[in-house]
C-alpha cells in the first residue's frame, strides 16, 4: 500500500441550499485515502457520509452544491474538471457502489446489457462481443451464473443484484471504489458473503476502497483505518484497530460501545443519548457537545480544531487540547 495519498481532500464544503436555509452536510471535511487503502467512513443516519462519497464524483442532488475546498485525485483537483472529464473519469478511475440496486439499476436493460453499456461508453473500441466476453469472466468470479447475462434486475434476488452492482463497479479496474452501505439491504447470510467477496476483489484488483456505513461491525471485516463523522464533520480518523481499541472521541466512544459482542454473555450495550443536530442551525462550538457525557463550558463556545494526539490518529476534542 502507497503512503502517497490517491485521494486528497481538503477543506471540502457541501451544503444543500433549501427555503429555511443551507443545510452544512459536509463542512469544512479534510481527509486522504492512499493507494490500496480501505478507509471506513462511519457515523449516524444524517451525519454526511453518503454526501461526501457523492461530492467525490461531483454526483451530489439538487439543491445540493459544493461551495468550497478541493478534491485531489492522483493530483488533479476534481472541482476544476469540466462535466465531459468527470463522465470518462467515472467508472474508469473512480466508481460507487450504491446502497440499494434495484434503484441503480436499469429496469428495461438485461445484466448483461448494464456491463457492455459501461464498457462500450469508456472503450468506443471494443466489439459488443468482446465486451459480452469480458463480462461473462468477472461474472463468474463474483458467482453469477452465465445464464442470468440474460435477465432482468427484478428476476434476481438482492444478494445478486449487489453482485451485479459490484460488477459494474469493478469491470473498468478503477482505482477507487465508493460503496455505500453495500450490505445493509441483505440479510446477515448474504451480507457475510457479500464482504467476503468484497475482500477478494480488493486483493485481486489492488483497490482502494472507501466503506461508508453506520455498522461498525463492517468495517472490523474490511478496513485498514477508519473515519467517525459527525454532523458534517470529521471528529477522529485512525486506524481501525486503534479506533477499536481506544476511541478518543466521546462520540466514537459511543459507537464502539453500541457493537453487540456475542463473546460476552452479560454484556450491556451502549447508547447514545439524544439525536444528530439539525444542520440548518448546528449548535456552536463542539456539534456534539448537546449530547456528550464530559463537556465543558467552553465546548459550547469553541468549535475544536483537529490535532494529532500520535501518528496517524487525529482527534477533534477539546479533552485533548
Amino acid at each position: 500500500m502507497s503512503l502517497s495519498p490517491l485521494l486528497d481532500i481538503r477543506n471540502l464544503k457541501t451544503y444543500f441550499f433549501t427555503r429555511g436555509g443551507a443545510v452544512r452536510a459536509v463542512d469544512n471535511v479534510t481527509l486522504q485515502v492512499r493507494k490500496g487503502e480501505t478507509l471506513g467512513l462511519v457515523g449516524e443516519s444524517g451525519c454526511g457520509k453518503s454526501t461526501l462519497g457523492l461530492s467525490i464524483l461531483r454526483l451530489v442532488p439538487s439543491p445540493g452544491r459544493i461551495v468550497g475546498g478541493h478534491i485531489f485525485f492522483n493530483g488533479e483537483d476534481l472541482l476544476e474538471k469540466s462535466d465531459k472529464e468527470m463522465r470518462k473519469i467515472r467508472g474508469k478511475d473512480i466508481s460507487m457502489i450504491f446502497q440499494d440496486p434495484m434503484t441503480s439499476l436499469n429496469p428495461v436493460m438485461k445484466v448483461g446489457d448494464h456491463l457492455v453499456e459501461v464498457l462500450t461508453t469508456h472503450d468506443e473500441s471494443i466489439e459488443v462481443k468482446d465486451a459480452l466476453n469480458q463480462s461473462l469472466k468477472l461474472l463468474s468470479k463474483l458467482g453469477i451464473p452465465p445464464d442470468r447475462l440474460k435477465d432482468y434486475p427484478h428476476q434476481l434476488s438482492g444478494g445478486m443484484r449487489q453482485r451485479v452492482m459490484i460488477a459494474l463497479a469493478v469491470i473498468l479496474n478503477p482505482a477507487l471504489i465508493i460503496a455505500d452501505e453495500p450490505t445493509t439491504a441483505l440479510d446477515t447470510i448474504v451480507q457475510a458473503q457479500i464482504l467476503e467477496l468484497t475482500k477478494k476483489l480488493k486483493r485481486d484488483y489492488d483497490i482502494a476502497l472507501i466503506l461508508i456505513t453506520h455498522d461498525l461491525s463492517v468495517t472490523a471485516e474490511l478496513t485498514n483505518r477508519i473515519a467517525v463523522m459527525y454532523a458534517g464533520k470529521l471528529v477522529e480518523v485512525a486506524d481501525s484497530s486503534r479506533i477499536y481499541e481506544k476511541p478518543l472521541h466521546p462520540y466514537a466512544q459511543g459507537l464502539i460501545k453500541s457493537i453487540p459482542n456475542i463473546e460476552l454473555s452479560e454484556q450491556k450495550l451502549g447508547s447514545i443519548p439524544g439525536f444528530p443536530p439539525d444542520l440548518l442551525d448546528p449548535p456552536s462550538g463542539c456539534r456534539f457537545h448537546p449530547r456528550c457525557p464530559y463537556r465543558k463550558a467552553q465546548c459550547s463556545e469553541k468549535e475544536p480544531a483537529p490535532i494529532e494526539v500520535e501518528a496517524r490518529h487525529m482527534v477533534s476534542c477539546l479533552l485533548y487540547v
